[in-house]
This record gives C-alpha cells, structure tokens and sequence, in this order.
C-alpha cells in the first residue's frame, strides 16, 4: 500500500494489519528538485522496517517542470535528481517512479462522490470541468478547446450553481499533489501555463526523450529499475499535452532509450480511462518491462466522465489483467510489485479526514479482493 509518511492518518501498523508486505512512499517533505539526501531516505526506510515491512519502490521522485520543459535551470534539478537516484540505489531501493504530467500529476472535479450505498470515490466531470477553465479559473483561450455545444451547456452549468457548489468545485479542481496539504491557486496554476506556451506534444516528447537519455544509463549502473506513471486523466487538459496515455506513447517511450531499466508503472485506471486501449494487449507486450503496477477500476461514458469503481466492478477486466501479469511473473522469474490504487471512503474512514483514494478501509477491501483473485489464478495456473 502507499504511505505518505509520518502525517499520514493511515499508519504503518495499519498498513501491516492489511497484509502487506512492503511499502510505496515518498519523501513529499522534500521540495521538487532538492536532492534526496541518504540520511532522509535513511530515516523514512528505518521507520518502515521497524514496523516489518521493507521500502523498494519509491512513488515518486517528481520531475521539476523546468526539466520537463528543459528551460531555466533544469540542468541543475537534472543534477540533483541523478545525485538523488545513486543515493536511493545505495539505501536499498529497486524501483523508482515518476511521471512526465505537465504542472498536475492528476485530475478530478469531485474528490467525494457519494456512491448510491453511501461510500465515496474520486470522479471526474467533463462538463465540471469546462466551468472551472471558462469561469473560474479563467483560463487565457480555455474557449479554443471546447465546441460551441461544450461552451453553451457549461454556461448554462454555471449559471444554475450556487456560490457553495462553485467554491466547492473550485477547490476541489485545485487540490495539491497526493501528500501535499497545499493545494494549488489559479496564479500558481495560470504561471506554470505561461511556461508551457511554447510546448507542443511534439517538444514535450522530446524533452521526456532528452531526460530518458540522461537518466536512464545512471539507473543502470545502479541497479534501478524507473516506472512511468500514465498520464491521469490520459488526454490533454488545461491546454497542456499529454503523451504518457496511449499504447503508441509508449512505444515511443520505450523506444527511446531501449533498456530494462527503462520501464512502466502500469496503471489499469489511467490507461482504462481510454477505450482505445487494450491493457491486455499492452502486458503482452511490454510485460518485461513493467516495474510496478497499480491496480483499480473505473466506469467511464463516452462523454469523458469517469469515477473510480469497485476493483472488481468496472469497465477493466481484472480478472484477464491479473491473468496476464501473473503469466508475465512466471515467464521472468520476477515478482512484481502491486497495490491496491485508491479506494473508496467507507464504513468508519467517511468521518476521518484522508488523502483523496487513500482511505484505509476501501484499500484493504480492494487489496483482499485482488491477493484473492491472484491466489485463485495462481492456483488453477
């Protein structure tokens, strides 16, 4: 399971109740693009033991947006997260993950929907969305992205909202990053945009291709194995692009600088998000090259939206999903790392405050339903 350290309302002894084993953390008190200092990864990983459990995958060491965008000193936070990656290979971590996602990692409109039995989830509203760019973050030429019908019935969504749903809204879409208690602000947000003005797809890839370059050939000579996270939501947003979301991005990616070391944290609830994704069919193909998977569930429409479901019940398939890296373990001799991504708010967790997704109970629910569904697999294999 992950852990956000030592503030996180789900403690370690919690997280051992659930069964796991090992687990995925972060050191979020660090600022983006400060080196990871051994005495600090140190500290995190003795905590973790001390309650028996091991610290191998780190999720995530973040990418500064100026490496992303290979502009002001983005040779100095390249320098750092190198240093930081020997210093993480030398205290005992073996997978380390990351994401190339312009300014936001992720995306929802509403962190606690209210499923009809009660429980909460993350959702995201397409139409919700529109409101926030057009009119409440006011977003320079929000409008060039949306067609006429979009504008008009997001106009019409605003004006039948009261000043609470708005706020909400508002303050929902700017959360911070998980592990973060500081959310975003629209100058914050419209800022970091003004930097990516110049960023197509095109560069973006590029730059991502530049970095794999760099950092790819240390991971190596340490015995680390990196994982890109997908894109969340897997489409453009808030004008910026987006190329960590289709099968074909990660062709590019893993053609970029062909390596073992070069590899996906594969995520059935990002990728799931887009029908035209076979996430079968991407096991089968880069299955070797899967160092971490997060495993959830989600419904989607065809109009964009989507919530996070039941991880059994929803549009993935978990049960061929499971089948296909359960084959992949056994071809390469490799247990892999899995969680549980996210959960829903329920029982007893609905009156604690929590990390968006990362309540206890909803967790344990789907790491049990899918240590179940391995083991029965498993077996009969």
């Amino acid at each position: 399971m992950r852990w956000f350290g030592p503030g996180d309302p789900v403690s370690l002894r919690d997280i051992r109740q659930a069964g796991c084993t090992s687990v995925v953390t972060a050191l979020h008190h660090i600022p983006v693009g400060a080196v990871w200092n051994k005495e600090e990864v140190l500290k995190r990983r003795a905590l973790i033991e001390e309650e028996g459990m091991q610290w191998l995958v780190v999720e995530s060491l973040p990418v500064h947006e100026e490496i992303k965008t290979r502009t002001g000193n983005y040779k100095e936070w390249l320098s750092n997260y190198i240093h930081s990656l020997k210093n993480l290979s030398e205290c005992g971590i073996k997978v380390v993950t990351y994401n190339f996602m312009p300014v936001l990692d992720w995306m929802r409109t509403n962190p606690s929907f209210t499923l009809p039995n009660g429980s909460k989830t993350l959702y995201f509203e397409k139409l919700a969305f529109v409101v926030f760019e057009l009119f409440l973050l006011q977003r320079p030429f929000a409008e060039h992205a949306y067609t006429e019908a979009e504008i008009a019935a997001a106009k019409e969504k605003f004006s039948a909202m009261t000043a609470t749903e708005r706020e909400q809204l508002f303050q929902s879409t700017l959360l911070g990053l998980p592990g973060s208690d500081e959310a975003f602000t629209p100058k914050i947000i419209l800022e970091a945009l003004q930097n990516y003005a110049a960023v197509d797809a095109g560069i973006l890839r590029s730059n991502l291709q530049h970095f794999l370059q760099e950092i790819i050939p240390v991971a190596e000579s340490c015995g680390l194995k990196m994982a890109i996270h997908p894109d969340d939501p897997p489409y453009p947003i808030l004008g910026l692009p987006r190329i960590v979301s289709t099968e074909a991005d990660l062709d590019f990616i893993l053609n970029a600088y062909p390596s073992q070391a070069n590899g996906l944290c594969y995520c059935t609830g990002s990728l799931g998000v887009r029908a035209d994704n076979n996430l079968c069919q991407i096991i089968s193909k880069y299955g070797a090259q899967i160092h971490f998977v997060h495993l959830r569930n989600i419904h989607r429409d065809a109009e964009g939206n989507f919530y996070e479901a039941e991880h059994l019940n929803g549009v993935v398939d978990m049960y061929s999903v499971m089948k296909k890296l359960i084959e992949v373990m056994q071809q390469t001799g490799v247990s892999l790392p899995l969680r549980p991504d996210h959960g829903h708010q329920m029982l007893d967790d609905l009156q604690k405050t929590t990390y968006p997704g990362y309540s206890a109970i909803g967790r344990l629910k789907g790491l049990a339903e899918l240590r179940g569904l391995e083991l029965g697999i498993s077996r009969s294999m």
